[in-house]
């Protein structure tokens, strides 16, 4: 159990803790929104590797052959998608500043929209799965994850790990709206994030 416990802390930190398009635009929704919210998106991120994690650990490399075909599409569905909320955080950051003339503005997403909308971007990624499943293969050549139990204990460790980062991610956000509290700092920020988040997702589009 001890080696399920701490290979599958090691699988969820490895694919959370690189820093790519969804940990920055969690980043700049909790700086825009709240912490409730960023938390709930947080988890929808956590949610989705746990996910891959199960298939990974059910299905081991049978899956690889399976995702191979739709890799591709899939990645740019998801570049795609970020693409389009950095242009919509940036566009929601510019009518907010010219004020009344732009319209109403629109309200912030829901804890509930937030959690499903990082769910879905990270779904998008077959990578992560294929990731999962490799170790999952690693670790049944030494009996880590040769039984239900202990490949249950992979799955939940590698879901407490995801969390954990995506959760300290959004309290920095959290912090960094604190700090940024007049209009003109929101501002930028959002521009920033929102420069960022794009200019990752052209990345993963001809990565």
């Amino acid at each position: 159990m001890r080696a399920a416990l701490v290979a599958g802390l090691l699988a969820g930190y490895g694919v959370a803790v690189p820093v790519g398009a969804v940990g920055a635009y969690l980043v700049a929704l909790t700086a825009r929104t709240s912490l409730r919210t960023g938390a709930c998106a947080a988890l929808g991120v956590a949610a989705a590797d746990g996910l891959y994690a199960l298939l990974a650990a059910v299905g081991g490399g049978g899956l690889a052959p399976l995702l191979e075909p739709v890799a591709r599409p899939l990645r740019i569905g998801s570049a795609v998608v970020l693409l389009a909320l950095a242009a919509r955080t940036a566009h929601t950051a510019l009518r907010s500043r010219s004020g009344a003339a732009a319209g109403p503005e629109q309200p912030p997403p829901t804890p509930a929209r937030a959690f499903l909308t990082l769910l879905g971007i990270t779904l998008l990624n077959p990578l992560t799965v294929l990731y999962f499943a490799a170790l999952v293969l690693g670790g049944g050549r030494d009996g880590a994850t040769s039984d239900a139990l202990a490949r249950a204990v992979f799955v939940a460790a590698a879901f407490a790990a995801s969390a954990s980062w995506q959760l300290l991610l959004a309290s920095g956000g959290a912090l960094l709206g604190r700090a940024l509290t007049g209009p003109r700092g929101r501002l930028l920020t959002a521009l920033g994030s929102a420069a960022l988040v794009a200019w990752l997702a052209v990345r993963l589009l001809v990565g």
